[in-house]
Protein backbone atom coordinates (compact mmCIF):
# COMPACT_ATOMS: atom_id res chain seq x y z
CA UNK A 1 0.00 0.00 0.00
CA UNK A 2 1.39 3.38 -1.00
CA UNK A 3 1.62 6.41 1.28
CA UNK A 4 -0.95 8.16 -0.90
CA UNK A 5 -3.42 5.31 -0.36
CA UNK A 6 -2.76 5.37 3.39
CA UNK A 7 -3.40 9.10 3.50
CA UNK A 8 -6.62 8.75 1.50
CA UNK A 9 -7.85 6.03 3.85
CA UNK A 10 -6.99 8.15 6.88
CA UNK A 11 -8.89 11.13 5.47
CA UNK A 12 -11.92 8.95 4.78
CA UNK A 13 -11.85 7.63 8.33
CA UNK A 14 -11.49 11.16 9.66
CA UNK A 15 -14.57 12.37 7.76
CA UNK A 16 -16.57 9.37 9.00
CA UNK A 17 -15.61 10.07 12.61
CA UNK A 18 -16.57 13.73 12.22
CA UNK A 19 -19.99 12.81 10.80
CA UNK A 20 -20.64 10.33 13.62
CA UNK A 21 -19.63 12.90 16.24
CA UNK A 22 -22.10 15.38 14.74
CA UNK A 23 -24.81 12.71 14.71
CA UNK A 24 -24.12 11.91 18.34
CA UNK A 25 -24.63 15.55 19.30
CA UNK A 26 -27.97 15.63 17.44
CA UNK A 27 -29.14 12.62 19.44
CA UNK A 28 -28.85 14.70 22.59
CA UNK A 29 -31.09 17.47 21.25
CA UNK A 30 -34.39 15.53 21.20
CA UNK A 31 -35.41 14.78 24.76
CA UNK A 32 -38.97 13.42 24.78
CA UNK A 33 -41.16 11.15 22.68
CA UNK A 34 -44.08 12.68 20.81
CA UNK A 35 -47.43 12.31 22.60
CA UNK A 36 -49.97 11.36 19.95
CA UNK A 37 -52.87 12.12 22.30
CA UNK A 38 -51.98 15.82 22.09
CA UNK A 39 -52.17 15.96 18.28
CA UNK A 40 -55.27 17.35 16.56
CA UNK A 41 -54.54 15.13 13.56
CA UNK A 42 -52.32 12.10 12.97
CA UNK A 43 -50.95 11.77 9.44
CA UNK A 44 -50.19 8.20 8.35
CA UNK A 45 -47.91 7.95 5.32
CA UNK A 46 -48.24 4.92 3.03
CA UNK A 47 -45.22 3.94 0.89
CA UNK A 48 -45.80 0.96 -1.39
CA UNK A 49 -42.15 0.07 -2.04
CA UNK A 50 -40.76 -2.40 -4.58
CA UNK A 51 -41.42 -5.97 -5.68
CA UNK A 52 -44.21 -7.50 -3.61
CA UNK A 53 -44.38 -4.27 -1.57
CA UNK A 54 -47.39 -2.72 -3.35
CA UNK A 55 -49.35 -5.99 -3.14
CA UNK A 56 -48.99 -6.57 0.60
CA UNK A 57 -49.03 -2.89 1.61
CA UNK A 58 -52.26 -2.26 -0.27
CA UNK A 59 -54.06 -4.91 1.81
CA UNK A 60 -52.71 -3.45 5.04
CA UNK A 61 -53.75 0.07 4.09
CA UNK A 62 -57.28 -1.14 3.26
CA UNK A 63 -57.63 -2.80 6.65
CA UNK A 64 -56.23 0.23 8.48
CA UNK A 65 -58.68 2.47 6.64
CA UNK A 66 -61.53 0.17 7.69
CA UNK A 67 -60.44 0.10 11.34
CA UNK A 68 -59.90 3.86 11.51
CA UNK A 69 -62.83 4.85 9.29
CA UNK A 70 -64.70 6.78 11.99
CA UNK A 71 -61.71 8.93 12.88
CA UNK A 72 -60.85 9.43 9.21
CA UNK A 73 -64.31 10.91 8.72
CA UNK A 74 -63.80 13.17 11.76
CA UNK A 75 -60.47 14.42 10.41
CA UNK A 76 -58.54 12.95 13.33
CA UNK A 77 -56.66 10.56 11.00
CA UNK A 78 -55.33 11.38 7.53
CA UNK A 79 -53.79 8.90 5.10
CA UNK A 80 -51.12 10.26 2.76
CA UNK A 81 -50.05 7.98 -0.11
CA UNK A 82 -46.43 8.71 -0.99
CA UNK A 83 -45.19 7.62 -4.42
CA UNK A 84 -41.58 7.57 -5.49
CA UNK A 85 -39.86 5.26 -3.02
CA UNK A 86 -38.98 2.78 -5.76
CA UNK A 87 -35.63 1.44 -6.87
CA UNK A 88 -36.12 3.08 -10.29
CA UNK A 89 -36.64 6.55 -8.82
CA UNK A 90 -33.80 6.12 -6.35
CA UNK A 91 -31.39 5.11 -9.11
CA UNK A 92 -32.57 8.02 -11.27
CA UNK A 93 -31.42 10.54 -8.65
CA UNK A 94 -28.67 8.31 -7.19
CA UNK A 95 -30.01 8.73 -3.66
CA UNK A 96 -31.42 6.17 -1.22
CA UNK A 97 -34.49 8.39 -0.83
CA UNK A 98 -35.31 11.16 -3.36
CA UNK A 99 -35.51 14.64 -1.80
CA UNK A 100 -39.19 15.14 -2.63
CA UNK A 101 -40.06 11.77 -1.08
CA UNK A 102 -38.09 12.61 2.04
CA UNK A 103 -39.99 15.88 2.37
CA UNK A 104 -43.28 13.98 2.14
CA UNK A 105 -42.13 11.45 4.75
CA UNK A 106 -41.26 14.23 7.17
CA UNK A 107 -44.76 15.67 6.80
CA UNK A 108 -46.19 12.47 8.34
CA UNK A 109 -46.30 11.35 11.96
CA UNK A 110 -46.05 7.64 11.26
CA UNK A 111 -45.30 5.66 8.10
CA UNK A 112 -46.38 2.25 6.84
CA UNK A 113 -43.67 1.23 4.38
CA UNK A 114 -43.62 -1.69 1.99
CA UNK A 115 -40.36 -3.59 1.35
CA UNK A 116 -37.79 -1.78 -0.80
CA UNK A 117 -35.00 -3.21 -2.93
CA UNK A 118 -31.40 -2.59 -1.85
CA UNK A 119 -28.71 -2.95 -4.55
CA UNK A 120 -26.01 -5.47 -3.76
CA UNK A 121 -22.66 -6.40 -5.24
CA UNK A 122 -23.04 -8.32 -8.49
CA UNK A 123 -26.63 -7.37 -9.34
CA UNK A 124 -25.60 -4.67 -11.83
CA UNK A 125 -27.29 -1.85 -9.93
CA UNK A 126 -25.50 1.27 -8.64
CA UNK A 127 -24.23 1.24 -5.05
CA UNK A 128 -27.06 3.13 -3.36
CA UNK A 129 -27.59 2.94 0.37
CA UNK A 130 -30.59 1.01 1.67
CA UNK A 131 -33.74 3.16 1.78
CA UNK A 132 -34.47 1.63 5.19
CA UNK A 133 -31.10 2.64 6.58
CA UNK A 134 -31.43 6.13 5.09
CA UNK A 135 -34.92 6.59 6.55
CA UNK A 136 -33.81 5.40 9.96
CA UNK A 137 -30.96 7.90 9.92
CA UNK A 138 -32.97 10.84 8.57
CA UNK A 139 -35.89 10.36 10.98
CA UNK A 140 -33.68 9.05 13.81
CA UNK A 141 -35.66 5.82 14.12
CA UNK A 142 -33.26 4.31 16.60
CA UNK A 143 -35.28 1.32 17.83
CA UNK A 144 -36.29 -1.57 15.60
CA UNK A 145 -38.86 -3.51 17.63
CA UNK A 146 -39.72 -6.99 16.41
CA UNK A 147 -42.14 -9.21 18.36
CA UNK A 148 -42.48 -12.97 17.84
CA UNK A 149 -45.31 -14.88 19.51
CA UNK A 150 -46.17 -18.58 19.36
CA UNK A 151 -48.40 -19.12 22.42
CA UNK A 152 -48.71 -22.89 22.07
CA UNK A 153 -44.91 -23.19 22.29
CA UNK A 154 -44.53 -20.74 25.15
CA UNK A 155 -42.72 -18.23 22.89
CA UNK A 156 -43.32 -14.54 23.58
CA UNK A 157 -40.22 -12.63 22.49
CA UNK A 158 -39.66 -8.94 21.80
CA UNK A 159 -36.42 -7.91 20.13
CA UNK A 160 -35.04 -4.38 20.49
CA UNK A 161 -32.54 -3.99 17.68
CA UNK A 162 -30.47 -0.79 17.66
CA UNK A 163 -31.25 0.79 14.33
CA UNK A 164 -28.87 3.66 13.60
CA UNK A 165 -25.42 2.44 14.62
CA UNK A 166 -23.41 -0.77 14.52
CA UNK A 167 -22.31 -2.15 11.18
CA UNK A 168 -25.21 -0.56 9.29
CA UNK A 169 -24.53 3.06 10.22
CA UNK A 170 -21.53 3.34 7.92
CA UNK A 171 -21.82 0.03 6.13
CA UNK A 172 -21.95 1.63 2.69
CA UNK A 173 -18.97 3.89 3.44
CA UNK A 174 -16.15 1.39 3.66
CA UNK A 175 -12.77 1.78 2.03
CA UNK A 176 -11.07 -0.23 -0.69
CA UNK A 177 -7.68 0.88 0.58
CA UNK A 178 -5.93 -0.81 -2.31
CA UNK A 179 -6.52 -3.80 -4.58
CA UNK A 180 -5.91 -6.22 -1.70
CA UNK A 181 -7.49 -4.62 1.37
CA UNK A 182 -11.10 -3.58 1.99
CA UNK A 183 -12.22 -2.16 5.33
CA UNK A 184 -15.69 -1.50 6.71
CA UNK A 185 -16.59 0.24 9.95
CA UNK A 186 -18.73 -0.34 13.05
CA UNK A 187 -19.79 2.49 15.35
CA UNK A 188 -21.15 2.46 18.92
CA UNK A 189 -21.97 5.61 20.87
CA UNK A 190 -22.95 6.13 24.48
CA UNK A 191 -26.06 8.15 23.63
CA UNK A 192 -27.20 5.71 20.96
CA UNK A 193 -26.78 2.63 23.12
CA UNK A 194 -28.29 4.03 26.31
CA UNK A 195 -31.52 5.10 24.63
CA UNK A 196 -32.20 1.68 23.04
CA UNK A 197 -31.37 -0.04 26.33
CA UNK A 198 -33.68 2.22 28.33
CA UNK A 199 -36.51 1.75 25.83
CA UNK A 200 -36.15 -2.04 26.11
CA UNK A 201 -36.07 -2.04 29.91
CA UNK A 202 -39.03 0.35 30.08
CA UNK A 203 -40.96 -1.99 27.78
CA UNK A 204 -40.10 -4.95 30.00
CA UNK A 205 -41.15 -3.09 33.13
CA UNK A 206 -44.41 -1.81 31.65
CA UNK A 207 -45.39 -5.18 30.17
CA UNK A 208 -44.56 -7.47 33.08
CA UNK A 209 -41.47 -9.00 31.49
CA UNK A 210 -38.93 -10.10 34.09
CA UNK A 211 -35.90 -10.83 31.91
CA UNK A 212 -33.80 -8.80 29.47
CA UNK A 213 -31.07 -10.54 27.45
CA UNK A 214 -28.20 -8.51 25.97
CA UNK A 215 -26.76 -10.14 22.84
CA UNK A 216 -23.31 -9.21 21.45
CA UNK A 217 -20.01 -10.73 20.38
CA UNK A 218 -18.07 -8.75 22.97
CA UNK A 219 -15.53 -11.53 23.51
CA UNK A 220 -14.19 -10.88 19.99
CA UNK A 221 -15.47 -7.44 18.96
CA UNK A 222 -14.17 -6.01 22.19
CA UNK A 223 -14.35 -2.26 21.58
CA UNK A 224 -17.75 -1.57 20.00
CA UNK A 225 -19.61 -4.67 21.20
CA UNK A 226 -17.89 -4.39 24.56
CA UNK A 227 -19.09 -0.80 24.93
CA UNK A 228 -22.64 -1.79 23.91
CA UNK A 229 -22.70 -4.63 26.46
CA UNK A 230 -21.37 -2.58 29.36
CA UNK A 231 -23.69 0.36 28.72
CA UNK A 232 -26.73 -1.91 28.54
CA UNK A 233 -25.72 -3.65 31.77
CA UNK A 234 -25.39 -0.28 33.49
CA UNK A 235 -28.91 0.70 32.39
CA UNK A 236 -30.12 -2.66 33.66
CA UNK A 237 -28.95 -1.79 37.17
CA UNK A 238 -31.67 0.89 37.24
CA UNK A 239 -34.29 -1.91 36.99
CA UNK A 240 -33.59 -4.19 39.99
CA UNK A 241 -36.79 -6.22 39.52
CA UNK A 242 -35.69 -7.34 36.05
CA UNK A 243 -33.10 -10.07 35.57
CA UNK A 244 -30.37 -9.14 33.09
CA UNK A 245 -28.33 -11.80 31.32
CA UNK A 246 -25.80 -11.62 28.50
CA UNK A 247 -25.26 -13.90 25.53
CA UNK A 248 -22.97 -14.11 22.54
CA UNK A 249 -24.79 -13.99 19.23
CA UNK A 250 -23.58 -17.40 18.06
CA UNK A 251 -24.80 -19.32 21.11
CA UNK A 252 -28.04 -17.32 21.16
CA UNK A 253 -28.89 -18.54 17.66
CA UNK A 254 -28.55 -22.06 19.06
CA UNK A 255 -30.52 -21.43 22.24
CA UNK A 256 -33.52 -20.08 20.34
CA UNK A 257 -34.05 -23.59 18.99
CA UNK A 258 -33.37 -25.22 22.37
CA UNK A 259 -36.83 -26.21 23.61
CA UNK A 260 -35.63 -26.30 27.22
CA UNK A 261 -34.20 -22.78 27.20
CA UNK A 262 -36.05 -20.71 24.62
CA UNK A 263 -39.14 -20.12 26.76
CA UNK A 264 -36.91 -18.39 29.34
CA UNK A 265 -36.27 -15.47 27.00
CA UNK A 266 -38.54 -12.42 27.05
CA UNK A 267 -36.88 -9.19 25.85
CA UNK A 268 -33.66 -8.87 23.85
CA UNK A 269 -31.33 -5.93 23.17
CA UNK A 270 -28.98 -6.28 20.21
CA UNK A 271 -26.73 -4.19 17.96
CA UNK A 272 -27.97 -3.66 14.44
CA UNK A 273 -26.44 -6.53 12.46
CA UNK A 274 -27.08 -9.25 15.04
CA UNK A 275 -30.65 -8.07 15.50
CA UNK A 276 -31.28 -8.26 11.77
CA UNK A 277 -30.05 -11.84 11.55
CA UNK A 278 -31.55 -13.34 14.67
CA UNK A 279 -35.02 -11.88 14.19
CA UNK A 280 -35.26 -13.66 10.84
CA UNK A 281 -34.46 -16.90 12.66
CA UNK A 282 -36.99 -16.10 15.37
CA UNK A 283 -39.71 -15.33 12.81
CA UNK A 284 -39.48 -18.90 11.52
CA UNK A 285 -41.11 -20.11 14.73
CA UNK A 286 -44.36 -18.30 13.92
CA UNK A 287 -44.42 -19.20 10.25
CA UNK A 288 -41.51 -17.41 8.58
CA UNK A 289 -40.37 -13.90 7.81
CA UNK A 290 -43.56 -13.34 5.84
CA UNK A 291 -45.48 -13.36 9.14
CA UNK A 292 -43.37 -10.90 11.11
CA UNK A 293 -43.82 -7.15 11.31
CA UNK A 294 -41.58 -4.57 12.88
CA UNK A 295 -41.64 -1.07 14.28
CA UNK A 296 -38.94 1.54 13.78
CA UNK A 297 -39.36 3.96 16.65
CA UNK A 298 -37.90 7.40 17.17
CA UNK A 299 -38.86 10.26 19.43
CA UNK A 300 -40.46 12.33 16.65
CA UNK A 301 -41.35 9.77 13.97
CA UNK A 302 -42.13 6.08 13.62
CA UNK A 303 -42.13 3.71 10.65
CA UNK A 304 -43.71 0.25 10.44
CA UNK A 305 -42.80 -2.47 7.95
CA UNK A 306 -42.31 -6.16 7.26
CA UNK A 307 -39.00 -7.65 8.35
CA UNK A 308 -38.40 -9.19 4.92
CA UNK A 309 -37.33 -7.77 1.58
CA UNK A 310 -39.09 -7.07 -1.71
CA UNK A 311 -38.90 -10.69 -2.99
CA UNK A 312 -37.82 -9.95 -6.58
CA UNK A 313 -37.79 -13.68 -7.36
CA UNK A 314 -41.55 -13.88 -6.70
CA UNK A 315 -42.07 -10.98 -9.09
CA UNK A 316 -39.85 -12.55 -11.78
CA UNK A 317 -41.85 -15.76 -11.49
CA UNK A 318 -45.17 -13.90 -11.64
CA UNK A 319 -46.19 -14.93 -8.13
CA UNK A 320 -46.48 -11.52 -6.46
CA UNK A 321 -50.27 -11.74 -6.11
CA UNK A 322 -49.73 -14.75 -3.82
CA UNK A 323 -47.44 -12.85 -1.44
CA UNK A 324 -48.16 -13.21 2.28
CA UNK A 325 -49.54 -9.95 3.75
CA UNK A 326 -49.27 -11.10 7.38
CA UNK A 327 -45.97 -9.32 7.98
CA UNK A 328 -47.46 -5.98 6.98
CA UNK A 329 -50.66 -6.68 8.88
CA UNK A 330 -48.64 -7.40 12.05
CA UNK A 331 -46.78 -4.15 11.43
CA UNK A 332 -50.12 -2.38 11.03
CA UNK A 333 -51.23 -3.68 14.43
CA UNK A 334 -48.04 -2.27 15.93
CA UNK A 335 -48.74 1.07 14.23
CA UNK A 336 -52.22 1.20 15.75
CA UNK A 337 -50.88 0.53 19.22
CA UNK A 338 -48.13 3.11 18.84
CA UNK A 339 -50.54 5.95 18.02
CA UNK A 340 -52.88 5.07 20.86
CA UNK A 341 -55.40 2.71 19.26
CA UNK A 342 -54.52 -0.14 21.61
CA UNK A 343 -57.87 -1.94 21.52
CA UNK A 344 -58.00 -1.79 17.73
CA UNK A 345 -54.46 -3.17 17.62
CA UNK A 346 -55.46 -6.05 19.89
CA UNK A 347 -58.48 -6.87 17.73
CA UNK A 348 -56.36 -6.95 14.56
CA UNK A 349 -53.84 -9.23 16.27
CA UNK A 350 -56.69 -11.48 17.43
CA UNK A 351 -58.08 -11.64 13.90
CA UNK A 352 -54.66 -12.57 12.52
CA UNK A 353 -54.23 -15.32 15.12
CA UNK A 354 -57.61 -16.78 14.12
CA UNK A 355 -56.80 -16.65 10.41
CA UNK A 356 -53.18 -17.85 10.68
CA UNK A 357 -53.31 -20.46 13.46
CA UNK A 358 -56.88 -21.46 14.37
CA UNK A 359 -59.42 -21.49 11.54
CA UNK A 360 -56.99 -21.43 8.59
CA UNK A 361 -59.82 -21.26 6.05
CA UNK A 362 -57.41 -19.65 3.59
CA UNK A 363 -53.75 -20.61 3.52
CA UNK A 364 -50.94 -18.59 1.98
CA UNK A 365 -48.29 -20.67 0.23
CA UNK A 366 -46.71 -18.03 -1.98
CA UNK A 367 -47.97 -19.92 -5.02
CA UNK A 368 -51.23 -20.71 -6.80
CA UNK A 369 -51.57 -23.73 -4.50
CA UNK A 370 -52.74 -21.27 -1.83
CA UNK A 371 -54.93 -18.22 -1.67
CA UNK A 372 -53.98 -14.82 -3.04
CA UNK A 373 -52.85 -11.89 -0.95
CA UNK A 374 -56.14 -10.12 -1.67
CA UNK A 375 -58.19 -13.16 -0.61
CA UNK A 376 -56.31 -13.43 2.66
CA UNK A 377 -56.70 -9.71 3.31
CA UNK A 378 -60.45 -10.01 2.83
CA UNK A 379 -60.48 -13.06 5.14
CA UNK A 380 -58.82 -10.99 7.89
CA UNK A 381 -61.25 -8.12 7.31
CA UNK A 382 -64.30 -10.38 7.56
CA UNK A 383 -62.88 -12.02 10.68
CA UNK A 384 -62.35 -8.63 12.23
CA UNK A 385 -65.91 -7.61 11.36
CA UNK A 386 -67.32 -10.75 12.98
CA UNK A 387 -65.39 -10.01 16.20
CA UNK A 388 -66.70 -6.44 16.26
CA UNK A 389 -70.28 -7.64 15.75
Amino acid sequence: MTQVQLNEAAEKFKSLLKAQAERNEKIKETKDFIDYKTLDKIVIGICMGDGIGPVITRQSAKILEYILSDDIKKGRIEFKYIDGLTIENRIAVMKPIPDDVMQELKSCNVILKGPTTTPQAGDGLPNIESANVAMRKALDLFANVRPVRVPEQGIDWTFFRENTEGAYAVGSMGINADDDIAVDFVVTTTEGTERIARLAYDFAKNNGKDRVSIVTKANVIKTTDGKFLNLCKNIGKEYPDITTDEWYIDIMTAKLIDKKRRTDFKVFILPNLYGDIITDEAAEFQGGVGTAGSANIGKSYAMFEAIHGSAPRMVREGREKYADPCSMLRASAMLLSHIGYVNESRLLEESLDICMFKERKYIITGRETGCSCEQFGEYVTQTLKSILE
